[in-house]
């Protein structure tokens, strides 16, 4: 019997190499935006010049956080609904509502 592997069983998910290599673009522009606040802080810049930084940078993980739930998605809960595991999607909510914390 063939079984594909769902999200809800199985600890890892593959990506397309083009998948990846744009998640990985995000997080390290993230990373680097975080570095130079951390680069801010300690040459004593302003308050308002670090905070401004700091909300570029949460804007910009809270869109690789949306880009990665949409993919999430349209792939490994569409795919576990469509083999009718129901489960995925009290996975689904239980994520989205940790999310909107």
């Amino acid at each position: 019997m063939d079984e594909k592997p769902c999200c809800s069983c199985h600890p890892n998910k593959e990506r397309s190499e083009e998948e990846v290599k744009a998640l990985i673009h995000r997080l390290n522009r993230i990373e680097g935006q975080i570095r130079g606040i951390r680069g801010m802080v300690e040459r004593d810049a302003y308050c308002v010049d670090i905070l401004t930084q700091v909300s570029a940078a949460s804007a910009a993980l809270s869109s690789f956080t949306k880009v990665l739930l949409a993919n999430h998605i349209r792939t490994c809960v569409a795919q576990d609904i469509r083999d009718g595991n129901d489960e995925t999607i009290d996975e689904l909510v239980t994520t989205l509502q940790k999310l909107m914390r």
